[in-house]
C-alpha cells in the first residue's frame, strides 16, 4: 500500500542525507499519515480515510470536513477527495 493522503494526495519528498564528512545520499521523506474516521454532516455518512496530520489540521482549521472538502480547489483534491466532492454538493445544491 502506497503511502499517499487520501484527500490531498501529498507523497513523499525526496533529499540527501548529509554526513559529517559532506557526503550526500539520496533519501525520502515520507508523509505522516494518520488512519481516521471523518463524518460528512450533510451526507450522514463515515469516511474511513488516511490522511496527512497537515490535512487533519486544515480540516479543523476550516471549521469541518465538510468546509474543507467544498473550500478546497479540485486540483489540490485526490480522485477520492474529488468523489466525496461531488458527493457533498450533489446533496448540497438546491434542487431545481
Amino acid at each position: 500500500m502506497s503511502r499517499v493522503c487520501d484527500l490531498t494526495g501529498k507523497r513523499y519528498m525526496s533529499g540527501n542525507n548529509v554526513s559529517h564528512a559532506n557526503n550526500r545520499t539520496r533519501r525520502k521523506f515520507n508523509v505522516n499519515l494518520r488512519s481516521v474516521v471523518l463524518e460528512s454532516e450533510s451526507l450522514k455518512e463515515k469516511f474511513r480515510l488516511k490522511i496527512a496530520a497537515s490535512t487533519m489540521r486544515t480540516i479543523s482549521k476550516n471549521g469541518g470536513f465538510d468546509k474543507f472538502i467544498i473550500k478546497s480547489s479540485d486540483a489540490k483534491l485526490s480522485e477520492t477527495g474529488l468523489k466525496i466532492k461531488r458527493k457533498i454538493k450533489k446533496v448540497l445544491s438546491p434542487i431545481k
